[in-house]
């Protein structure tokens, strides 16, 4: 009997004493503990008839018990669906209805509106808080720990991830056992986790990185975590001296950059930082390491493959690049049109294959056969090249490719383009429909703090640098750009807003 990834993650650390979470209220939870607090909730859930297989969709705030909850759910066998604290009734009626959850968790202060969604699907409702108050827990607290655990087999779905659905309907991607362990191994090696490692953790848990990449791999490695419920710079910086490693996204170096008190002293025991989920601009990879000498490692994941490729631990971290493929994963560039792999520096559509690739779709046979080949691999949708060396860029997703009278524009370019530009801050780039080429290029700039931009100057640059096809024929300029929960630029609104700028 076996559960790979309860047996990995969770089982070796029964009877230790380490401490696993530094609490926001400078409490200490261990491993011991937490096993304990993830039995509790097993036997709660179990009450509930929550057999393996069985998906349970929690929207609760980020605490010690909703990562017990997931701990709970992989004793059971049951599949963990965390939904995106920011989702409105609307949104979670689709997901819980979609996946046909046997059990809903939400906060206590939305259990009226999602009241109404579990009786209409015939999901049963209990409720966690963001300290983990709530009939759950009230549930949990009165039972023994369960100390039974379910067998699953490797290929058995762990968790249910669904897609941010920026185009169409989302789609709940299905991870197995072997997908997020496999993935796991592999980061604690290439990245070097160990039982001493203490992760400084801001992120959220609803979504792949805070979830499977942070916490999985310090789970595996045995190592331990500053609990934080969301990022605060502050606090970040009062709870920097105690970590060894920090993941986060792009945002979270900008804004600790934006602050005086974040230097060289201050990170000078720190071993590792990596970033994901959203590019990092060239320019925060530069100022990071003048500022404290640390050169950020930049890797590259999906929803529906975690991670894909890191820059190394050893060797040179390339800013603007995402690295390498994985050990064990496989990485090509290929035709968009005919899959055919491409040469060394040409753009394509990049497909990945390996062990961490996800099952499918769930009940979408259709759009699973589109987007995963017979053959394993994987088409992710993003446009990528690779230099001679083997570094891996990511130049945009597949549906920002802007093609201009049969010109195909790469936004990324002139995206890094614009961003070396004085007093540009960022930029993001799209296209618009354009009644004679139809479509054209539309730049979004945000300033520097304070800067006025001088559009003229800027124009005549693009004029001098870029081929023709390339340059914007309209320029915006905003204060920020539209970005989801985890900091990737939502391009479909702006493309929604600035649409009919060339009719």
């Amino acid at each position: 009997m076996s559960n790979p990834l309860y047996d990995a993650l969770i089982k070796p650390h029964n009877g230790r004493s380490t401490t696993f979470l530094h609490l926001p209220d400078d409490t200490l939870l261990s491993h011991t503990n937490f096993i304990d607090l993830a039995g509790r909730y097993a036997a709660a859930l179990n009450d509930l008839d929550v057999m393996a297989g069985d998906r349970v969709a929690v929207h609760i705030q980020k605490s010690a018990d909703a990562l017990a909850l997931y701990a709970a759910c992989l004793q059971l066998g049951a599949v963990f669906l965390p939904l995106n604290t920011a989702y409105t009734p609307t949104e979670l009626e689709y997901f819980i209805s979609d996946s046909d959850a046997s059990v809903v968790i939400c906060d206590p202060g939305e259990i009226n509106e999602v009241a109404a969604i579990a009786k209409s699907t015939g999901a049963t409702l209990r409720t966690m808080g963001a300290a983990g108050e709530g009939s759950l827990k009230d549930a949990a607290l009165c039972l023994p720990p369960r100390t039974n655990v379910a067998t699953r087999e490797q290929d058995d779905i762990a968790a249910l991830l669904y897609t941010s659905g920026t185009t169409g309907r989302s789609k709940g991607a299905m991870l197995t056992h072997r997908n997020l362990l496999s993935n796991a191994q592999v980061l604690v090696d290439i990245w070097r986790f160990s039982d001493t490692d203490v992760l400084l953790h801001a992120l959220p848990i609803f979504h792949s990185h805070g979830l499977f990449v942070a916490s999985n791999v310090t789970l595996l490695a045995g190592g331990s975590m500053i609990w934080l419920a969301k990022f605060d710079t502050d606090k970040v910086l009062s709870q920097l001296p105690n970590a060894t490693t920090m993941m986060g996204v792009p945002t979270f170096y900008t804004r600790l950059l934006g602050d005086a008190r974040f230097d060289k002293d201050l990170t000078q025991h720190m071993r590792l930082f990596i970033s994901g989920s959203a590019p990092l601009l060239s320019e925060t990879h530069e100022r990071f390491e003048a500022r404290t000498g640390h050169l950020i490692l930049e890797r590259y994941g999906m929803t529906e493959t975690s991670m894909n490729t890191s820059n190394p631990y050893d060797g040179a971290r390339r800013a603007g690049t995402v690295g390498f493929p994985l050990p064990d994963v496989e990485a090509k560039i290929c035709d968009p049109k005919t899959g055919a792999s491409l040469p060394v520096g040409k753009v394509g559509m990049l497909e990945v294959r390996g062990p961490n690739v996800f099952k499918g779709y769930w009940k979408m046979p259709k759009k699973t056969a589109e987007e995963l080949r017979e053959d394993g691999f994987f088409i992710t949708g993003d446009l990528a090249q690779k230099d001679e060396n083997g570094y891996i860029s990511i130049v945009g997703r597949g549906k920002d490719l802007i093609i201009s009278g049969g010109f195909n524009i790469y936004p990324k370019e002139i995206e890094m383009f614009l961003d070396n530009l004085p007093d540009v801050l960022e930029s993001a780039v799209i296209g618009a429909p354009h009644p004679d080429f139809g479509e054209s290029v539309v730049a979004v700039i945000v300033p520097v703090t304070r800067a006025t931009l001088n559009i003229a100057a800027i124009e005549a640059e693009v004029k001098d640098k870029l081929a023709g096809f390339k340059r914007p024929r309209h320029f915006e300029v905003l204060e920020t750009l539209p970005r989801n929960t985890m900091g990737k630029v939502q391009k479909n609104e702006l493309r929604a807003q600035f649409e009919n700028v060339f009719n």
